[in-house]
């Protein structure tokens, strides 16, 4: 794969450049490194689109995780720890499952500040990403800018219906415009 577009969020290409030019490098490397084609393997059940040969989000997400976890890039997960004082006075929540409630992050590279996000999904993990796990991350101290990695639009229309894409994302944080609690962010859109 390739990256084919860029968009500077909040002067995300200057910090990263100036703060993380070897992560940067490794982050191209390994973009480079993923043989798209090989993950061509989605056979389509939608309406629109039956029998066609897709590429599989999936699959395209661990072939990522292998490259970055080679470079010593991981998985960083923060447990939440819900305050019980919000509920109301005659609110009793169920039994908990037992289950620890988390954030997540794609890829860390300790001890830099830095994190990569990887999404083929639907446009709302893209703005949540961005715009509030981020901003998470960067209140609790782990992070200071953050990498998204989209695809373009003519690669998600060889997804599934709904696959989000760079344009899309890059228009809308453009004219949202930039808040004070908004992290230097690097939105990266990529192609076969």
């Amino acid at each position: 794969m390739k990256v084919v577009a860029e968009y500077n969020f909040n002067h995300g290409k200057e910090f990263i450049s100036d703060n993380y030019k070897d992560e940067l490098w490794e982050i191209y490397q390994v973009i480079n490194s993923v043989e798209a084609l090989n993950y061509k393997t989605k056979v389509s059940e939608e309406k629109t689109m039956a029998g066609k040969m897709l590429f599989s989000p999936s699959d395209l997400n661990k072939a990522f995780k292998r490259s970055f976890k080679l470079l010593g890039w991981d998985h960083h997960k923060v447990e939440c720890n819900y305050e019980q004082g919000t509920y109301l006075e005659d609110y009793r929540p169920s039994v908990a499952s037992g289950v620890k409630p988390f954030r997540d992050m794609d890829f860390l590279k300790k001890p830099k500040k830095l994190v990569v996000e990887v999404q083929f999904g639907k446009y709302a993990f893209m703005v949540y990403n961005v715009c509030a796990k981020m901003t998470i991350f960067k209140n609790l101290g782990i992070i200071d800018a953050g990498i998204e990695i989209v695809p373009v639009k003519i690669l998600a229309d060889e997804m599934s219906t709904g696959v989000s894409y760079f344009e899309q994302f890059a228009w809308d944080l453009q004219v949202r415009g930039v808040s004070n609690i908004d992290i230097p962010v690097l939105i990266l859109g990529i192609d076969v």
